[in-house]
């Protein structure tokens, strides 16, 4: 039974309702003063649920329902949900899939195909999905693919929320200016499969996000390494649990990083 309040949300989506206006290029005014809270009782209207799935992937919901899943490979768990749209990238194969559910309305693939690069702006009503290409490795570290790889960024209830996905290259100023400001990332911190952490920890910082969200890990230990890199003008928040909701109002007036467990949606 637990979640059964969120995944209800997640698999019923209500009327669509108007999406409150996102402020990326801006600089955050607020002065919030919550830091997340475990969803059990049901999402407030400008407020976002974020859930750690495993690896890279998240869900993202909305109040209305709608729900995106990033680096979806395929599986959710034994909750039988239906994403309104799906990202993936494909430097490794934990982070997509050939054969997405054909229930899904949206599939969107972060890699250039053919030499031409993805570009998106998806309108869904209250979540707006748009995508900032960089270059990855090949093979093995061998030469380079560009626009191998898509940051993806999720504008919602006045949130903007970026997932950097398998990101092997510092971005470039105009790549920093077409993402722009964000609320919230998910920042891969692994250490050498995508970046350095100190290559990293540069990356974050220069996002300047209220709230960094570290995934990709593949053992506590280079988790603990990036904590420990960032611990100068961040502050840790170790949940214990696999979500959040959060809304513009409640974000944290120091740069926080928030420790999610990942889980599936069982």
């Amino acid at each position: 039974m637990r979640l059964l309040t969120a995944l209800a949300l997640m698999a019923t989506p209500a009327l669509a309702q108007e999406r409150i206006p996102s402020h990326c290029i801006a600089v955050a005014a607020a002065d919030p003063t919550v830091i997340p809270v475990a969803l059990e009782d049901g999402l407030e209207q400008d407020s976002v649920l974020i859930r750690y799935l495993d690896h890279a992937s998240f869900a993202i919901v909305t109040a209305d329902g709608t729900v995106a899943v990033t680096d979806y490979t395929g599986y959710l768990g034994t909750q039988d949900l239906v994403p309104d749209v799906v990202t993936m990238n494909n430097a490794h194969h934990t982070h997509w899939t050939d054969y997405p559910d054909p229930r899904i309305p949206h599939v969107l693939t972060g890699w250039a195909e053919r030499g031409v690069a993805p570009e998106y702006r998806l309108d869904l009503g209250a979540m707006l999905v748009r995508n900032v290409t960089t270059d990855t490795r090949g093979p093995f570290g061998e030469g380079a693919r560009k626009d191998g790889n898509s940051i993806f960024i999720f504008e919602a209830a006045g949130l903007c929320i970026g997932h950097l996905g398998h990101l092997h290259q510092i971005p470039s100023e105009e790549q920093y200016a077409a993402i722009g400001r964000l609320d919230v990332v998910m920042v891969p911190v692994d250490g050498g499969y995508t970046m350095r952490l100190q290559d990293m920890a540069g990356v974050v910082r220069r996002l300047r996000s209220s709230v960094v969200i570290p995934m990709h890990w593949f053992s506590n230990e280079s988790l603990q390494a990036f904590l420990r890199q960032m611990s100068d003008g961040f502050t840790v928040v170790e949940t214990g649990g696999a979500q959040i909701a959060l809304s513009l109002r409640d974000l944290p007036s120091e740069p926080t990083i928030i420790v999610l467990e990942p889980a599936w949606l069982d």
